[in-house]
Formats: structure tokens, sequence, C-alpha cells
């Protein structure tokens, strides 16, 4: 009976029960790096910034239209500051096929409205737009900064950070208190917390001269007085409001992270640290970190945009290829992160199919809502040749559905590269309170993600 079950039955394991001597010493290192980089990339633009400075220490180079491709080039093409794409050039022709990792930089945020900065009961406040799918609670009564980019009269950009050292000010939402909420907390938790009253308080003390918005004046004048911006400079720029803090690990055993935008820079970094860390790859090697995944991968830097095709356009035109043959040739591994069983919401999860925080990258066959809308559903053979990958570079992986059935559900930018013919899997970092402030994932998880990265750029 012991030998049919060991031969014919599944079970998967914790990932401390299949550790290695000296392989959490590993896995904590990685995931130093990992913190680091969430400190370093609160946004879209932190997040390029950030992955361009580590690149170019790795020898990579910005692509200029023209130059000569061969193998073991290492090249990179922004967009906007807000996507970016890396490559490095196998082996084999790059018409012979790409080995893609595509993540998401961008994450649930309040975005500052065009003009947002008024004054009330003398308090300068900051009206705000919710980007992305969040519960607007989370925001109220928590530390925050303003992070973003404005563009100047003069054509200057002017990048903003307020609330990042330890230095700095803070902000915050306020929140009624619970002694004058009881009409409040009737309310269903969707119409409770109002969106046009998620303003920023900013500021307090009012200009000493005479007159109205004294408060409002004085705060421009700090703001003019930092980085030179006026109030109609609000209409070009980008800014946005994260939280405050720095990546922690948590838990007695310091198993887990607790930070901000887990999803998905938990695979993002992944893909970008294998992608330093291969020799020679056969095949041309692709880390895609993409924008606007939060909003339906929209606009010139989300998935949708014709960036992409671009780029490995003029790779494969560099050597004489064809488009549409190395895209029917590669593999895609799009790496968005799946939400983890949490015992305190059992209710939503089927718990046959849904995966486990320490158990490894969760591979989702399907993703979408309902009845697959919206999902690339990938092919048997398609698992199967992951699953070949994956078991062959060492990685603890499980199988993934996002919740119930009838639950709800998301998507992730897989159907897009679908719709150019590249063969395509969903798998990602399990996560707990996903698109909160806070967000929780495990180590060993973490450092799974990097290892299905290394697989995929090292198939043969």
């Amino acid at each position: 009976m012991e030998n049919k079950r060991e031969k014919l039955m599944f079970k998967n394991k914790n990932g401390f029960d299949r550790l290695y001597e000296g392989q959490w010493e590993a896995i904590t290192a990685y995931c130093e790096g990992y913190k680091a980089f969430l400190d370093n990339g609160k946004t879209e633009r932190d997040c390029v910034s950030e992955a361009i400075i580590q690149a170019t220490a790795q020898g990579f180079v910005k692509y200029t239209q023209g130059m000569e491709v061969k193998s073991g080039d290492k090249l990179y093409l922004d967009r906007f500051g807000k996507s970016l794409i890396l490559v490095v050039v196998g082996q084999k022709p790059v018409e012979a096929g790409l080995r893609i990792m595509a993540a998401h930089i961008d994450a649930p945020r309040l975005d500052i409205k065009p003009n947002p900065l008024y004054e009330e009961a003398d308090m300068a406040l900051l009206k705000t737009h919710y980007y992305g799918g969040v519960k607007k609670y989370h925001w109220m009564a928590t530390p925050l900064e303003l992070r973003g980019v404005v563009i100047t009269k003069d054509g200057t950009s002017v990048n903003v950070a307020i609330g990042t050292d330890l230095s700095d000010p803070v902000l915050v939402i306020t929140d009624l208190l619970p002694h004058l909420a009881a009409d409040q907390m009737k309310k269903p938790l969707g119409e409770a917390f109002a969106a046009e009253n998620l303003n920023v308080l900013i500021g307090t003390r009012p200009d000493e001269g005479e007159g109205e918005n004294r408060v409002k004046l004085a705060v421009l004048e700090l703001l003019n007085q930092k980085y030179g911006i006026t109030e109609e400079d609000f209409s070009s720029a980008e800014l946005c409001i994260v939280p405050a803090g720095d990546a922690r690990d948590v838990g007695l055993d310091r198993s887990l992270i607790g930070a901000y935008g887990h999803d998905d820079r938990s695979c993002s970094y992944a893909g970008l640290r294998a992608l330093f860390d291969i020799k020679d790859p056969a095949y041309t090697s692709v880390c895609l970190l993409a924008d606007k995944e939060e909003i339906g991968s929209e606009g010139v830097t989300g998935m949708q945009s014709a960036f992409f095709d671009y780029f490995m356009e003029e790779l494969v035109n560099a050597q004489n290829g064809n488009i549409r043959r190395c895209y029917a040739n590669s593999l895609c591994l799009s790496a968005d992160v799946c939400n983890a069983f949490d015992p305190n919401f059992p209710e939503v999860s089927e718990k046959r199919n849904n995966a486990y925080l320490g158990y490894g990258i969760g591979i989702c066959k399907y993703t979408g809502r309902g009845g697959k809308g919206g999902a690339s559903d990938a092919s048997a053979e398609t698992m199967g040749r992951f699953r070949g990958l994956l078991n062959k570079g060492g990685v603890f992986w499980q199988m993934a559905e996002l919740g119930k059935t009838d639950q709800g559900g998301g998507g992730t930018v897989a159907n897009y590269l679908a719709r150019r013919n590249i063969e395509v899997l969903d798998a990602g970092v399990p996560v707990l309170s996903m698109h909160a402030p806070f967000e929780i994932v495990s180590k060993i998880d973490c450092y799974m993600a990097y290892k299905a990265s290394l697989a995929l750029y090292t198939e043969k």
C-alpha cells in the first residue's frame, strides 16, 4: 500500500521540509537584495531607475536604433522611464525564439489629481484618485509618502520624494473617530469610505501675511523652495501617494517579508536577478517589466502597447530574421502573484487548488474570472513543458487558482503575450493581504520565483 501511494499519489510539501543544507542562507541573502529593491522602488519610475542602475553595473547598455546585435550582448530599453525591457542575446539567432519572464512594476496606490491643492478649515490638502484595485480604508490613518515627477513650465523634470528618509515628515489621510462613526459603520464597506474623501493632509501652518488660503500659500512656498515648482506645474506632474516605511522581516522566525508592492515586484526582481546571473544562454533571454497592469495594461507603457514589439523587431531585423517566427518559437513565464491561503478567510478559497505560503511558486494554468473570462489558459503541452523545466531546475512549485470559481478572480499580462502567438504560462509568488499597503510573502516562495526564472532562461 505504501509503495502504491509513493508511486501514484501526489502530496506537496512545505518548503522548509525540502531545503538542502545551506539553501536557507542563500534564500536569506537573496531576500536582502529583494528588500533593498522594494525600498528603492516604491513606484514604477523608481523600479525602472533602480533596475537600470543595477543592469548598468552588470554590463548592460542602452539599445540604440541600428546597433549590431550579437550573441552575448546585454541590452536594455525603457519607455518614458516607466516600463523596461532587458535582453541577453542568446547563442542561437533571435528568430529561434525568446525566453521571456514578464512581470509588472506598477502597484495599487493613490494618484494626485491634476488640480489637487486646496485649503479648508486652515488645513492644506491634496485631492487624490485611486489607482488599481484598492480597499479605500487601507489608506487612511497610516503614514504616507509623496513620490513622482513634475515637469515645470520650462520643461525641467523634477523628482519629488517626501517621506522617504527618516528625517522627512510623512503625510496622512485622516479617518473618522469611532465615537462619531455610528452612521458610517452602518454602511456597506464599499460605501462607507468615499473616494473623494481620500484627501491627503499636507500642512496647517499659515503664511504670515493677510488674506485667504494662507496655509495653501505656505505649502506652495515650501514646495517652491525645495523643488522650484508652482501650482500650475501640478498640471504636468505624475505624483502619487505610497505607504511610508521600508520592507521588514515578519514573524519571530523571520520566514516572511512584509512590504508595499510585492504585487508584482516580487516577480519583477526575480526575473531581473536571474537575468543578471545567467551565462551564455542558448536562447535570447528577456526580462520584461511592464507598467499599467493594475488598470488593464493600457497606455503607451502598458503591455497592450507596441513598445515590446518595436524592441523585439529591432533585434530580429538586426540579424535579418522574422519577428513572427521569433514569437512562434518563444516561451514566456507571465510572472504575477497569486493569493495565498489565509486561515482568517478560508471561505473564499478552494483549498485543494489554492497556493500556500512556503510551498513554492504558484502555477496558474488559467486566471480570469468566473468561467475563465480574460484568461489565456495554458495548454497541457505548455504545462508539461514548464513542469519539466521547474523540476529539472530544483524549483518548489504548487498549482494555484485565484479563489473559488465564482468568488472573483483577476488577470495578468499573459493574454496580451498570447495574442502575439507566444506560448505563455502564469506563475507567481503567493501573497497574503494582496493590494494592501503592507503585503506578506514567504522568503522561500520569492527565491523559488528567481529559480523558476533561471530555469526558463537556461532552457537548452
